[in-house]
């Protein structure tokens, strides 16, 4: 879907609204085809990454995701400006791409592409207003993939392992994760910046916003925090 979403410029009219309702259509049923497992494993400085892991937990949510992208695409279709649509569209994918990673370095990469993408969404407003809360919003964002990252190289350090599985509150570098997911999430005291930028967004740009970051770090918590208690 990262890669369909640049396309969209290059079309017009009915094609370009057929196509970007075919692409998490398309998505979903590729992914529907893929037996659980992992998939897309290498090993870089170290680091033993999996691009891609499906089992029952990422499949409900990875369905989920793809349906409401299917949703916000049809809210998003008058939308005349390209920008919004192909920011859009990577944002979702760099989510859904999150949700089936099965390393933490895997998972910090679409974290990123997440923030970096749905930036957009709010600076499409062009408005002062939204160029500053969109830059709140960003440094926020990346913030928390910077806390995600530093928790994966301890975590590593500590344990040998880059795994995205049950982490529990043990050691530092798992605290760091759990606080970037907090973030994400929108934990009280640590959810301002969804006050702050998300009335600054255009119209659609809020509703793909509310649609995947929170839900995103709720998959994160299911995913490495099932059961903690604060």
């Amino acid at each position: 879907m990262i890669l369909g979403a640049l396309l969209v410029p290059l079309l017009r009219g009915p094609v370009k609204a057929g196509y970007m309702l075919l692409l998490p259509v398309l998505s979903l049923w590729h992914l529907w085809s893929i037996p659980p497992g992992e998939y897309w494993q290498l090993t870089l400085f170290d680091y033993s990454l999996t691009m891609l892991r499906i089992d029952r937990l990422s499949m409900v949510f990875g369905t989920i995701f793809h349906i409401a992208a299917f949703i916000n695409v049809i809210y998003a279709l008058h939308v005349k400006d390209d920008i919004q649509h192909v920011a859009g569209l990577i944002y979702v994918g760099s989510a859904i791409g999150a949700v089936f990673a099965g390393d933490l370095i895997s998972l910090f990469v679409y974290w990123e592409l997440t923030a970096i993408s749905s930036v957009f969404l709010i600076w499409c407003r062009r408005t002062e207003r939204a160029y500053a809360a969109g830059m709140r919003y960003l440094i926020i964002q990346v913030g928390s993939g910077v806390l995600l990252l530093a928790g994966a190289l301890l975590h590593w350090h500590e344990t040998g392992s880059i795994a995205f599985n049950y982490l529990g509150l043990n050691g530092l570098g798992n605290t760091l994760i759990f606080l970037a997911f907090g973030i994400k999430c929108a934990f009280p005291l640590l959810h301002n910046w969804l006050e702050d930028a998300y009335p600054e967004a255009t119209v659609t740009g809020t509703v793909f916003l509310s649609a995947f970051t929170p839900k995103l770090a709720v998959y994160t918590l299911a995913r490495g925090f099932p059961g903690t208690e604060i």
